[in-house]
């Protein structure tokens, strides 16, 4: 992190104790952005500041602030105005309290920042901070001046460092108000256990895992484009009816998930799903599948007897035993021993 450009410079307030620290940026956007082009001539299009009154443009550093009043006014307000408000944490992170970190809703959750040492002095002060959050399991709520307006922030240990959240005020949390379903509705104890099922079979995931597979298609896009081949076409999406029966969503998702465990070595016994199916769980299922697999002729031969149990009969006299067993096995439980007998 040393070669990350501090955004901020001040001290953390520690009660009479005073820290010295740097503030940097803890995280980075990837995402790929684009520019505006006059599509006629891939001309850029670009903006201009302009001075109305004047009606000319004008350069960055004749740029300045200034609050509009209701009338329309402009009340010019200067870095020097900002830089002596009556306030303590301008140039401080006031930590004002300590609190458990469940006490902390996610949603009040900003932007990261890491809080570095500034110097050889705040060695020492720095790491009681750090240690103490680590022992008290707690989190420390501070105040702070950032861009202009006072903030609200959390600061809690990462690794060796302390980082800062910050964190909205209570007040610009908007409450969940209107948002659930006004329609009344039962949920059984038997959909609540296969949902807690299908969480169970799906699992944890380590987020090291997950990739932005968003930006990776685009740049396979744009590598192709420059390269003046035709971009990468997405699959056709699969079709997919409308969901009438909850149960037998859920059932199937729970059935899936498993497939898709096992297809990873999850469950070595398991077979993938064929859709709309489940996959052959019973002995002669098993039977029926190796023989086919040893004769896969007959087995091509006697997939139309498939529809029915009387075609299935009339298939084995042509095609051989092989196949009226796979179809009988399929079809007619009841008659699993027939086709031993013939195989005998």
């Amino acid at each position: 992190m040393r070669h990350v450009r501090s955004i901020w410079n001040g001290a953390i307030s520690f009660g009479l104790v005073s820290i010295p620290i740097k503030l940097v940026n803890a995280t980075e956007s990837h995402a790929i952005s684009f520019r505006q082009i006059h599509t006629e001539d891939n001309g850029r299009i670009r903006y201009r500041k302009v001075c109305e009154l004047e009606e000319r443009e004008v350069t960055q550093a004749e740029i300045g602030k200034a609050y509009e009043d209701a009338d329309g006014t402009m009340i010019p307000i200067t870095d020097d105005d900002l830089s002596h408000l009556p306030i303590p944490t301008a140039r401080t992170i006031e930590i004002v309290a300590f609190v458990p970190a469940d006490r902390i809703d996610p949603l009040q959750m900003d932007a990261a920042y890491y809080l570095a040492a500034s110097g050889a002095p705040a060695a020492k002060p720095y790491t009681l901070l750090r240690e103490a959050l680590k022992r008290s399991n707690k989190v420390a709520i501070a105040k702070y001046a950032l861009r202009g307006r006072e903030r609200l922030g959390m600061l809690r240990v990462v690794g060796d460092a302390i980082a800062m959240h910050g964190l909205l005020w209570p007040d610009e949390v908007r409450a969940p108000q209107g948002l659930a379903p006004d329609t009344p509705v039962t949920i059984r104890d038997k959909e609540l256990d296969l949902a807690d099922a299908l969480m169970d079979t799906l699992g944890e995931v380590d987020l090291e895992d997950l990739h932005d597979e968003y930006r990776e298609a685009l740049e396979e896009v744009i590598a192709a484009k420059a390269s003046g081949e035709s971009p990468p076409q997405a699959p056709a999406p699969a079709a997919g009816g409308k969901v009438l029966d909850l149960m037998a969503a859920l059932e199937n998702s729970v059935r899936a998930a498993r497939e898709s465990r096992a297809a990873a070595g999850a469950e070595a016994e398991v077979r993938p799903l064929r859709q709309g199916r489940a996959a052959p769980k019973e002995p002669a299922g098993k039977k029926s599948t190796s023989t086919a697999a040893k004769k896969p002729a007959a087995a091509k031969k006697a997939a139309p007897a498939r529809k029915s149990t009387s075609k299935a009969g009339e298939g084995a006299k042509k095609t051989g035993a092989a196949a009226a067993g796979r179809a009988t096995a399929k079809k007619t439980p009841a008659k699993k021993s027939t086709p031993r007998k013939r195989s005998a």
